[in-house]
């Protein structure tokens, strides 16, 4: 077992809740090692050097194609031990437990793993689906508002490009989720983790050999905010971003109606993220926007055609194979702009 120790700091219990697990049922499950522990987070991605690390555990302990590797943690620490399980004997046995809103939402029901490298996002990876994956919502319990926060945006992406009902029920619930009530959290989880695995499932293209990637709406320029802001920004936070930058830039284009647009901003912020960080000003020894290198390196992920999902109306996303860059220049300072005018406006006025 590999677990997040953030995780096992925030519930003290939880390691010896699990030998006990082993130990009453040791007639038919052996657990070969105490459970390891790795920081949780973006940095547990950027080096090779955990991946070794269980793989040698793996080796050590001749764990085989008939054995397992369980983990139980955040999307970053699930996307490192999987590539480790898919590439030990070509794949180990991988049950994910994920501990965090998102990764129980999205990024711990897929088929992805992979680590940083080269200052781009899951640059070394593959394609593997896990054995079993068990959303346990006790696990998120310990977390911090602002991970518990963090997985909303990917339920808000995923009915804004598939389910419009969904999309009207997370709006009708914006101030139960924000005050993290627990029934509306899990029927949230539970639906944005359903309509991440259909699509894994029925879209024909679940190891992604095309060029198009719907369920990375809002992403190209959220993987970019994140290595920018050296991964201060966390994932969720990065991807709203992004969706407010792609929803203002499809009504630049005439996609969108201002109305839809307000609507889907105004529910982004009453979940309580941010649609603007500085990052998206940084600029290159040019003079460029560093966050517009985020297209080329979205389309080199997959080669082929550049692929971008935008949205023609709630519920309904489409693709295009070009971005006009004045356009999203323009969405970028419209985006701060919004953000300045929230900031003034809860700034007290003077007596």
């Amino acid at each position: 077992m590999v677990m997040d120790e953030a995780l096992c700091r925030a519930q003290p219990n939880l390691v010896n809740l699990v030998l006990a697990y082993f130990k009453r049922h040791n007639d038919c499950l052996k657990l070969v090692c105490d459970p390891m522990q790795f920081e949780g987070g973006e940095r547990t991605k950027n080096s090779y050097f955990h991946v070794s690390e269980i793989h040698s555990k793996v080796e050590m302990h001749h764990i085989d194609r008939h054995s397992y590797v369980i983990a139980v943690g955040g999307g970053a620490l699930l996307d490192m031990v999987g590539l480790a399980s898919s590439t030990a004997h070509r794949g180990v046995r991988h049950v994910r437990i994920p501990s965090t809103t998102l990764s129980q939402a999205d990024s711990g029901v897929g088929v992805k793993n992979g680590i940083n490298a080269f200052g781009k996002k899951n640059f070394i990876g593959a394609f593997t689906p896990p054995f079993a994956v068990i959303n346990d919502f006790d696990l998120l319990s310990s977390l911090s508002d602002r991970d518990k926060r963090n997985g909303y945006i990917e339920a808000v992406k995923v009915a804004l490009i598939r389910d419009h009902e969904f999309y009207d029920w997370i709006e009708a619930e914006a101030e139960a989720l924000a005050a993290f009530s627990p029934e509306p959290m899990r029927r949230l989880i539970h639906r944005c983790a359903e309509l991440h695995i259909n699509h894994i499932a029925t879209s024909g293209d679940p190891f992604e050999f095309g060029s198009a990637r719907p369920l990375d709406f809002g992403h190209w320029a959220a993987h970019k905010l994140e290595q920018l802001s050296e991964y201060r920004i966390r994932h969720g936070e990065a991807v709203a971003i992004g969706i407010a930058l792609d929803v203002v830039y499809a009504r630049r284009t005439g996609h969108l109606t201002a109305g839809t647009v307000d609507r889907i901003l105004t529910l982004i912020e009453s979940l309580g993220f941010e649609l603007f960080a500085n990052e998206l000003l940084h600029e290159d020894e040019s003079g460029a926007l560093q966050v517009i290198t985020g297209l080329e390196e979205f389309r080199e992920h997959l080669g082929g055609d550049l692929t971008i999902t935008l949205l023609r109306e709630l519920g309904q996303g489409f693709e295009v194979h070009e971005m006009n860059l004045p356009l999203v220049i323009e969405s970028i300072y419209e985006l701060r702009g919004r953000q300045a005018g929230r900031e003034q406006s809860v700034i007290p006025a003077r007596a």
